[in-house]
């Protein structure tokens, strides 16, 4: 379960490919993948470029016509199988994000 208090981001080595309103994430250390369709992109997409989890959540729940708990459920899993596949990282949120070097 990932807390929404905190935010999420890109590890510098997942490869982000987006291909007909869809994503592919690809772990270059793992080789792990991932593909996304139209909506899991949206959500990536509103996640990576969030504060927090939560003002992610809250984004999402505007845009999609879905009851507020189903939607917080699947935003929920699909944050936890991206972390898991090592595709995301979970920090907290008032941790300042360092430029890549």
């Amino acid at each position: 379960m990932v807390a929404f208090s905190n935010r999420v981001v890109v590890p510098s080595y997942v490869l982000v490919r987006h291909v007909d309103g869809e994503a592919v994430l690809l772990n270059l250390e793992t080789e792990k993948y991932f593909g996304l369709d139209a909506t899991g992109t949206r959500m990536w997409e509103i996640a990576t470029n969030s504060p927090s989890i939560e003002l992610a959540y809250g984004k999402l729940a505007d845009e999609f016509h879905v009851e507020p708990d189903v939607l917080r459920v699947h935003f929920s899993e699909l944050l936890g199988q991206l972390v898991e596949n090592e595709l995301l990282k979970v920090v907290p949120s008032d941790v300042p994000s360092l430029p890549e070097i």
